[in-house]
């Protein structure tokens, strides 16, 4: 009786142990974050693979930010072909729709059974493009065990902001994963101070072209990179939003300068290049 009391012991330990090792391999399970262009990524997290703000246009397909009666932008053709860019999509998260995140490229080849996380000022845009499966973001959201939660932040100074309208982030949870805090077309402000403080999150992925609109900066710029990642020493940083439009003023070589400079660790990608966390 006593050797099989044993043995049971035993065995539970072996399948705690066991349990406790799985637990820690997902809770270190890599995810993948390539980026495409501009602020189009694709992030494979927590078995799916989400299609970020995806500009999918040729190269100087539509309207310059700087000249009127031009089209100047993108300022460069994707890395590869549309085709490649899409392929594995499950679903699409959309942090607002101005042209340099979801252009009409993008909403003519794109597959409207798609899922499509948004925010609730981009509703009538997005399902007027006839996409079926609109999900409108107000707090919180969820797709396949990830968790979608919407913030918030300004697109610009007080005299340009109402005129670029709404702009959202997201923070994407899900068990045994990092947390991503996606901060969207917005400036290195208080509410992004907040959030960063209370979401802790473990990657964060930046908008940092330093874009002017009417002699104003309307995103971050090197500087409020850097600062945001003093302010978070512990996360990830990516920058993007760079080299693809012509009005961002700011470039991958800038920030990885001043990144230097302070001892900080900013990844910058490539076109097409991929980050594997």
């Amino acid at each position: 009786m006593k050797s099989t009391k044993a043995t049971l012991i035993i065995i539970f330990a072996i399948f705690c142990g066991l349990h406790n090792l799985i637990a820690k391999e997902n809770t270190n399970e890599k995810i993948m974050i390539q980026h495409i262009r501009n602020a189009t990524l694709k992030i494979d997290y927590a078995g799916k693979t989400i299609l970020l703000d995806p500009m999918l246009g040729a190269k100087n397909s539509f309207m310059s930010f700087v000249k009127e009666n031009k089209n100047l932008n993108p300022t460069v053709d994707l890395p590869f072909s549309i085709e490649d860019v899409i392929k594995g999509t499950d679903m699409i998260l959309l942090t607002h729709s101005h042209l340099d995140h979801f252009d009409a490229k993008a909403m003519e080849v794109l597959d409207k059974d798609l899922p499509i996380y948004i925010q609730p000022s981009d509703e009538k845009l997005v399902k007027d493009a006839n996409f079926n499966q609109v999900h409108i973001v107000n707090s919180s959201a969820e797709f396949a065990g990830i968790q979608i939660i919407r913030t918030t932040g300004v697109h610009g100074p007080e005299n340009v902001k109402d005129m670029l309208g709404k702009v959202s982030g997201f923070v994407l949870k899900a068990e045994n994963h990092p947390t991503i805090y996606i901060i969207g077309d917005c400036l290195f402000d208080n509410e992004i101070k907040e959030n960063i403080n209370r979401y802790q999150p473990d990657i964060i992925i930046t908008n940092s072209g330093g874009a002017i609109f009417m002699n104003e900066t309307i995103l971050m710029d090197a500087q409020a990179t850097i600062d945001l990642a003093k302010m978070a020493p512990k996360a990830t940083i990516i920058a993007t939003h760079m080299e693809s439009l012509d009005h961002c003023t700011v470039t991958r070589k800038e920030i990885q300068a001043k990144a230097q400079e302070q001892n900080l660790i900013i990844h910058t990608p490539s076109d097409g290049e991929k980050i594997k966390l």
